[in-house]
């Protein structure tokens, strides 16, 4: 890549100082924030036309890599149907357009109805997300939402499809949706300024909004509410939920005129979540000291918790996810060292299902079928695409329904995948999943690419990707690291990744690259690290600790601004996001976000070449803050190696939404990886 430092953005200064816990704190970028202002706009635009500057000789590169990661997919596709009363409910592709098409049939009929063409509400946008999609229990109106700037103000809409007319029905700002059970009604929650589901209400079809019936107020800025319906469908429940206590109202989906009733108040770091089979609410709670959660079960006339009984006892090295309820059966969701399980118990039975690989991950289909026999999930590994499983819980057999195909001639025993460990700061075990081709030097000569996020007990499992082949066959290796501060091993494998433990995060991630480094996966100068959004903010803090162990850096929407975004409690999200990082008007926390944000800790030395990218209308990470970090960056930093931002203007914290837009992007980014290794082809 011709680096040409003298052609790079540079962001003008103003003086800027605020504030914080009786110090003075300089922020010189600060005024990047106002998107309104003509010279954000320009800055961002000029950082974009850099970063098209100095990847122009890749054209052909990103043309090649775009058109063999598209020559993968089968453009027109279906996915497995689910049957749902008297429909099958399914969606399929097809070639050119950019968004899925939902349709259903009568079962045993050809006849299909289009729901929903997505490819049609997008004509005119940049972006368009769909959010809910509720079809009403007599299958004749379906209610969604949509986002068509990436900022997640979703709009609620309603269509009856018997006429494929949209009703007048309106609602701007919705989150969750449930169908009342007599289809006249809908239960929604909807979002405050700071885009935080903070009211329940009812709306009754055909009424004007402001008619909608208040249910409940979440006034803690730290809890959102979600409306949700137990898969027997015979409650609706309004779950108030943060990081780390949980408190759920329900009502009979058939008879709302009870109101909603508690089912037990909230207490500061108990989280408890329903489900219901017959007359027996099933409890997935942490309550009594159980941080792996267990299963507890109470009768539906007195659910409160002096009435729960223990079901499932809590173990140490067993986490419960949640539960799902069939008619005759409760499936159990874990996770145990590392891997995923699902458990099955009926009255008579109780064992866990076998899968083949020895790293792999799976997970539910939709299943809202309670008196079915059948439960549905999808199957994956780094090397086994996607797989759509039907497994009988009566036969005990299943059928594979799909593997989605991948073309141009995949052939997965051309590929070998692994779990190894490296050993952090504290003496901590760190699993990596690896993959890569058969016959892939493993001496220090292969280049390799580390992904990592850390965060919200979010588990980072093996999956396929058939766009990653585009590195893998051109001699790299891929890795995940399964650092602290995810959910990969377990709930305390969370809480040793958070508030004042967030380091280990950070530690655990180095650790990883220093032990591929030393047992001749790669080498320092093969070494490629990516991650996004709270993965950014890792990208962020190690680059800042061990710039020498990394050759390029890949940050999607990074948290890279910690202090001044965790101050402010008018930005979306902040108040909620104490339970994760602190609050930082606390000075011990405050201290301590300081010691590791990446945007405060930027150092007069050499980085490694960095790639950031942005969403302009990205609610959760603003835009700013890579530009003010790539701003602040490009002043200091000491070496020459690229540094470069993309923003997109028309999207959110997803990047592109169209998938033909999306691969686009993945392209760019390989070819910026690539070309640092002087890989043109």
């Amino acid at each position: 890549m011709n680096i040409d430092n003298a052609k790079a953005p540079i962001a003008k200064t103003v003086p800027f100082e605020i504030e914080y816990h009786g110090e003075k704190y300089q922020d010189e970028y600060s005024w990047l924030k106002d998107k309104n202002n003509p010279e954000v706009v320009s800055y961002l635009e000029s950082e974009n036309d850099y970063l098209k500057s100095l990847m122009d000789h890749t054209k052909d590169l990103q043309e090649s890599l775009y058109k063999e990661m598209l020559g993968r997919i089968k453009e027109d596709d279906v996915n497995v149907p689910e049957k749902l009363g008297a429909y099958e409910y399914y969606s399929r592709t097809e070639e050119g357009k950019q968004y899925r098409i939902h349709c259903r049939k009568k079962i045993d009929s050809q006849n299909e109805e289009i729901l929903l063409d997505l490819n049609r509400l997008a004509e005119g946008h940049e972006y368009l997300s769909l959010g809910v999609y509720k079809i009403s229990p007599d299958h004749n109106y379906l209610a969604y939402s949509i986002d068509n700037d990436g900022s997640e103000s979703y709009t609620l809409k309603i269509k009856d499809l018997r006429t494929l007319e949209h009703l007048k029905d309106e609602i701007i700002d919705s989150s969750s949706v449930e169908w009342s059970s007599d289809n006249k009604s809908l239960l929604y929650s909807i979002l405050d300024d700071a885009k935080r589901p903070f009211k329940a209400l009812k709306h009754n079809i055909g009424e004007e909004n402001d008619l909608d019936q208040l249910l409940l107020h979440e006034e803690d800025e730290a809890f959102y509410v979600n409306i949700s319906k137990t898969n027997d469908s015979k409650y609706i429940l309004v779950t108030m939920v943060s990081q780390t206590t949980s408190e759920v109202y329900y009502m009979k989906s058939d008879n709302q005129n009870d109101g909603l009733k508690l089912v037990e108040p909230r207490v500061k770091d108990v989280e408890y979540y329903l489900e219901h089979d017959k007359d027996i609410f099933y409890i997935v709670t942490n309550t009594d000291n159980c941080p792996n959660f267990k299963v507890m079960k109470v009768s539906d006339l007195q659910p409160q918790k002096a009435n729960w009984q223990n079901f499932i006892e809590h173990r140490d090295d067993v986490r419960v996810e949640y539960v799902h309820v069939f008619k005759d059966f409760l499936i159990i969701y874990e996770r145990s060292k590392g891997l995923k399980y699902i458990r099955i118990k009926s009255s008579s039975e109780d064992y866990y299902l076998d899968f083949p690989d020895a790293v792999y991950t799976f997970y539910a289909g939709k299943n809202r079928d309670y008196n079915s026999h059948v439960l549905r999930y999808h199957y994956t590994s780094l090397v086994t695409p996607e797989s759509v499983y039907d497994y009988d819980l009566v036969s005990k057999t299943q059928e594979l329904k799909k593997r989605y195909e991948v073309l141009g001639g995949y052939d997965p025993e051309k590929y070998t995948s692994e779990r190894i460990f490296a050993t952090s700061e504290d003496g901590t075990q760190v699993p990596m999943s690896i993959m890569y081709k058969k016959g892939t030097p493993l001496d220090g000569s292969s280049p390799l690419y580390l992904y990592g996020y850390g965060s919200y007990e979010i588990s980072i499992d093996p999956s396929f990707s058939s766009n990653r082949l585009s590195l893998i066959d051109r001699g790299f290796i891929f890795a995940i690291a399964h650092i602290r501060g995810g959910g990969d091993m377990g709930r305390k494998w969370y809480e040793n990744g958070k508030f004042l433990n967030k380091k280990n995060t950070f530690n655990d991630f180095i650790a990883c690259g220093d032990h591929l480094v030393n047992n001749k996966y790669t080498s320092k100068d093969k070494l490629v690290i990516m991650g996004g959004s709270a993965g950014g903010l890792l990208m962020g803090a190690v680059t800042n600790m061990r710039p020498d162990l990394f050759k390029v850096v890949v940050a999607h929407v990074p948290f890279v601004d910690v202090i001044n975004t965790m101050m402010d409690a008018t930005l979306p999200l902040t108040v909620i996001e104490y339970d994760e990082w602190g609050n930082p008007n606390d000075k011990e926390y405050f201290d301590y976000m300081k010691s590791y944000s990446p945007y405060d800790n930027i150092e007069s030395k050499d980085y490694p070449n960095i790639y950031m990218a942005g969403g302009l209308n990205d609610p959760r990470v603003g835009y700013w803050e890579p530009a003010k970090f790539v701003a602040r960056l490009r002043t200091m930093k000491t070496d020459n190696n690229v540094l470069v931002l993309k923003t997109n203007m028309g999207a959110g914290h997803g990047g592109a939404s169209g998938r033909y837009d999306h691969i686009k992007e993945v392209a760019e980014e390989y070819a910026f990886v690539l070309d640092m290794f002087g890989i043109s082809s």
